[in-house]
């Protein structure tokens, strides 16, 4: 199992979404944070966190 410190999964799911958006500015953000979701097993609460964090600077 990959132990990450605190933080690290939600801080790499933001640099993804992040990617993601600029390769291929025609899927949905909501398509994105899901995938990142699973893709780095967030927690519900990081979910939240993340969803915040591109909606609000949206």
């Amino acid at each position: 199992m990959d132990i990450q410190p605190e933080g690290e999964q939600i801080r790499k799911a933001i640099r993804w979404v992040s990617a993601m958006r600029e390769e291929n500015p025609k899927a949905t953000l909501f398509a994105l944070l899901q995938e990142a979701a699973m893709k780095f097993d967030l927690s519900p609460k990081d979910q939240e966190f993340l969803t915040h964090f591109f909606t609000e600077k949206s």
